[in-house]
């Protein structure tokens, strides 16, 4: 295939996919803690076809990884007294129904059947211990804090667990604004951090820079296309010309 050919349609998938990361980030324009992503893109050197002349070698577009701005979103104010926001670098964590332990932003909790403070889906948030914690309903209502304790009829009950990473490129995406981390980097306690109670921290995407981004995208599928078809249109006429002679 002609190497103008190659290019173009490394672009394409390239495309695609910034496509794919833009329609989710404005999908998720109103879940609470959810990070915005882009697609992180890089030269990719090859070699040519062999030829008489033209350059010794290509560069081609190749989609390396995604990126993620963790930087907070506003606090979205709900009343609930089990909806907790955090102001720092930090991260609560939870419980998934497998026991790993995910780590999010997403405060949005309640009062499971068995007592236990859970995510809004179910799963165990756990404590500055990583246990999960207990919460009796009948002992009044719950009163979260500053520094993250929750206290009943005056007396601490526990304490949430909240954590950092020093490297926050290194966690991976498991779903629902939620992300696991690997041995090399390990979770270490939050310290500067502030927990607000009844906040929620809403979604830091920016649906009109995402609608931007996504129509800039589309112009330059577009321009990609006519740029192939331009190309396969003068490989068809040079062959046609080849065959009249």
């Amino acid at each position: 295939m002609d190497n103008a050919l190659m290019i173009g349609l490394s672009r394409q998938l390239t495309l695609r996919r910034e496509m794919d990361i833009v329609a989710n980030n404005i999908a998720n324009a109103s879940t609470p803690g959810f990070h915005v992503e882009s697609l992180l893109m890089r030269a990719e050197p090859a070699p040519t076809a062999e030829a008489q002349d033209g350059p010794s070698d290509l560069q081609y577009v190749d989609a390396y990884g995604v990126g993620r701005d963790f930087s907070e979103g506003s606090l979205d104010f709900t009343g609930r007294s089990l909806d907790v926001a955090l102001e720092g670098d930090g991260f609560f964590q939870v419980e998934a129904a497998n026991g790993d332990a995910l780590y999010t932003r997403d405060g949005r909790f309640r009062i499971d059947n068995e007592g236990r403070l859970a995510a809004s889906d179910g799963a165990l948030v756990l404590d500055d211990l990583g246990a999960p914690i207990l919460i009796d309903p009948a002992q009044g209502q719950v009163r979260i804090t500053e520094d993250g304790a929750l206290v009943q009829n005056n007396a601490e009950i526990a304490r949430l667990g909240v954590y950092r990473f020093e490297n926050l490129a290194a966690l991976q995406k498991s779903g629902a604004s939620r992300y696991t981390t690997m041995e090399d980097n390990p979770a270490e306690i939050a310290t500067e951090i502030a927990f607000r109670q009844g906040y929620v921290e809403t979604s830091n995407v920016q649906p009109i820079l995402e609608l931007t981004r996504m129509i800039e995208t589309m112009r330059a599928y577009s321009s990609v296309s006519r740029f192939l078809s331009q190309g396969e249109e003068l490989s068809r006429k040079a062959i046609e010309r080849l065959g009249r002679v």
